[in-house]
């Protein structure tokens, strides 16, 4: 009976970790164009579809003449992201609630290695709230509006 109770009391500490960490946010595709791959592992690739549920750690790329565009859940806050041909585009961070002091918080990171994407973030509703994109040379941050960034090989 100890043994348990010892095993819900680790269950409930790792939940309660879990809460202060923050939730992760989803992403889904919503449109493809052409030649679109995504992999959550880094190593196995799949074809993008209309639908498919992506979430943080996310590997997207897109073909010669191919496109795609991802929307970020957030509730009110959020973004569409159209990567453009030959890109290639991380979900680096999705988080919501990190901050225990403002659990309404949203935390983005994307990480472009190559290509282009167009992004259209709805305004941010917290303080402490982020939306960054990450290049190998910047990093953008923005606080709601329609942006692009491009990346040359």
């Amino acid at each position: 009976m100890k043994k348990v109770f010892l095993i819900v009391g680790i269950i409930a500490a790792m939940y309660a970790v879990h809460l202060q960490q923050g939730f992760c946010e989803n992403a889904s595709v919503v449109s493809v164009e052409g030649s679109v791959d995504v992999s959550t592992t880094g190593v196995q690739w799949a074809k993008a579809t209309a639908g498919m549920l992506l979430g943080e750690g996310a590997i997207i790329k897109t073909g010669p003449d191919s496109k795609a565009v991802i929307r970020l859940e957030g509730g009110e806050e959020g973004a569409d992201v159209e990567l453009k041909p030959n890109s290639n585009l991380t979900l680096s961070e999705l988080f919501k609630g990190k901050d225990a002091a403002d659990p309404e918080s949203h935390k983005t990171l994307l990480d472009l290695s190559v290509g282009e994407v167009l992004i259209k973030a709805k305004k941010l509703q917290s303080e402490k709230s982020k939306f960054e994109v990450k290049t190998p040379t910047s990093i953008v941050g923005v606080r709601g509006t329609t942006f692009s960034v491009t990346v040359e090989s």
